[in-house]
């Protein structure tokens, strides 16, 4: 079905968000500028909100995108990427959440526990060691946002308070490079476009997107031939039956 997928992102990944949108079916366009956000909303069926490289004109971007998404009822997937490292940050998510819908909310364990109210800090862009129950974190935060949440790492949750999934697929050469986070979004934003469902539609396309990292690794050992391999398995997912079958089966 191709569906549009709006980003307003960060300027580290952008590139190769725009290319594993495009390379798992999707069609990816990156506009920022405040005065076509919502007109490109207009013409989109999914919305990616992504805090990497922020400033308060961009987070003025995003709030007018999200707001032009919830009117047309296309969800909206926020990435709080380092949230908890400064309280610039911390504020300018919560801004967001406090002013639009946010119907998936997405980070890494420390990002997503600081959302949830935690005494945590986040190093850079990178989770630091929490101690909490990470299901129940990640259900406290669906509950008062009513969203999905997902929390990424070895092993991802996301819930939507009623439903959880776990998903224990993936190689740690993903944390090797640059911007896999990042990409997640996008693929998760391009399955929830197609499927009311988001929590479902979440799991399923981590589960997709890892296992593509799993077979990349049989292959290519070092960090930039993985990546080559890892956006060809992306691309090659629905033309391996075996495949399919091992994401499917778990749900």
């Amino acid at each position: 079905q191709m569906p549009l997928i709006h980003h307003i992102t960060n300027w580290v990944s952008i590139s190769d968000c725009a290319n594993i949108t495009r390379l798992i079916g999707g069609l990816p366009i990156m506009a920022h500028a405040r005065e076509e956000v919502a007109d490109m909303v207009s013409l989109s069926n999914a919305l990616v909100l992504n805090i990497g490289t922020l400033t308060s004109e961009l987070v003025d971007s995003m709030i007018l995108a999200a707001k032009a998404a919830n009117k047309k009822g296309i969800p909206v997937i926020l990435d709080a990427v380092g949230v908890g490292a400064t309280p610039f940050r911390d504020k300018k998510a919560y801004e967001i959440m406090d002013e639009t819908h946010v119907d998936v909310i997405k980070g890494n364990a420390s990002e997503i526990a600081k959302l949830a109210g935690k005494n945590v800090i986040t190093r850079g862009v990178e989770s630091t060691d929490v101690q909490e129950n990470l299901v129940e974190t990640a259900r406290d935060l669906s509950q008062s946002q009513n969203a999905t949440v997902v929390i990424t790492g070895k092993e991802d949750i996301i819930t939507d308070n009623d439903e959880i999934y776990l998903v224990k697929n993936g190689n740690e050469m993903m944390g090797k490079i640059v911007g896999t986070g990042c990409m997640a979004a996008s693929i998760i934003a391009t399955y929830c476009s197609l499927e009311k469902n988001h929590a479902k539609a979440a799991a399923i396309a981590l589960s997709n997107y890892e296992i593509a990292a799993e077979k990349a690794f049989e292959i290519a050992k070092t960090p930039f031939a993985f990546k080559t391999k890892f956006f060809d398995e992306i691309y090659l997912l629905d033309k391996n039956v075996e495949n399919l079958q091992k994401i499917y089966s778990i749900f």
